[in-house]
């Protein structure tokens, strides 16, 4: 036991030692995105009141130059395909009650405008916010008579990405007056700043000491999270937030909690509100 708490404590310290002294500086990188030249993306903004930060960047800013042109280009953009998928499904019937998401909502281009830019939402029912994954599992369950998805089942991120990126352009706005959001806000600022597992290592770390630095081949942003779900490069798929969640966790040497569950929900709470005022970017496209 004790050759295994000195292993992982010279792990730390090994780690720490790379972000104060093996990480370099690198900044985010100075351009503008421009959707197929016609839909300018606001990136980079003065940050709300309380933030802890000056400016709010988004995570575009500090990818490479190949992958900020793949987001900049719909023909190009991988995320995309998510997007066309999405679109089918919101208009196949499913369930005992034979509707679409169609059925109720219509066009998706006029009734979901905006709601990716406003979740997550408070549900008074439920008693807790609810994100989009959760409200399309609602609708499933009560107006379909459909089976909830499986977290991170294919069509739930087709049909999330579809529904975010109706509101593609659209500044993120967070409602914390809605019934008890401002708590969970709150218990998301302290999950964002706990630091966590073997590598003793919170969000805040990363994403807010270090931002603007590389770490071996890794540009730390600042986590913003405007973009997701987010095409990654390096999974060759479409991400969603929860899953990037647990996978940062994970990195900590942590057990992560259940998606969805009262912490994550939280945290997804707090770091969206830290967005606030960047352009929805779904999908968005990272390395």
């Amino acid at each position: 036991m004790a050759e295994t708490t000195i292993k992982y404590t010279m792990m730390a310290g090994i780690f720490a030692t790379s972000l104060g002294g093996a990480a370099w500086a690198g900044g985010p990188a100075d351009d503008k995105l421009v959707i197929d030249d016609e839909l300018e993306i606001t990136t980079r903004v003065k940050a709300p009141e309380g933030h802890p930060l000056d400016e709010v960047i988004s995570g575009w800013h500090y990818r490479t130059d190949e992958t900020r042109a793949l987001e900049a280009d719909s023909f190009q953009n991988p995320g995309m395909l998510y997007v066309e998928r999405g679109e089918e499904i919101w208009n196949t019937v499913e369930g005992d009650a034979g509707k679409s998401c169609a059925s109720c909502h219509g066009d998706a281009s006029e009734s979901m405008k905006g709601l990716g830019a406003a979740y997550p939402k408070w549900d008074e029912k439920a008693g807790r916010p609810l994100n989009i994954e959760l409200q399309i599992n609602k609708c499933r369950e009560d107006n379909m008579q459909a089976e909830p998805y499986k977290f991170d089942a294919a069509d739930q991120k087709s049909l999330t990405t579809f529904i975010k990126h109706q509101s593609l352009g659209m500044p993120v706005r967070l409602d914390l007056s809605q019934g008890d959001m401002q708590a969970w806000w709150d218990k998301g600022k302290e999950v964002y700043y706990r630091r966590t597992g073997q590598l003793n290592m919170a969000c805040a770390n990363c994403h807010e000491d270090y931002n603007g630095n590389y770490i071996r081949a890794d540009h730390l942003s600042q986590g913003n999270v405007n973009g997701f779900p987010t095409y990654r490069l390096k999974q060759s798929a479409m991400v969603s937030l929860h899953n990037r969640f647990r996978g940062c966790i994970r990195d900590t040497r942590a057990e992560f909690p259940a998606a969805f569950s009262d912490e994550l929900m939280a945290l997804e709470v707090y770091v969206t509100w830290r967005a606030t005022g960047l352009s929805v970017e779904t999908p968005a496209v990272r390395q």
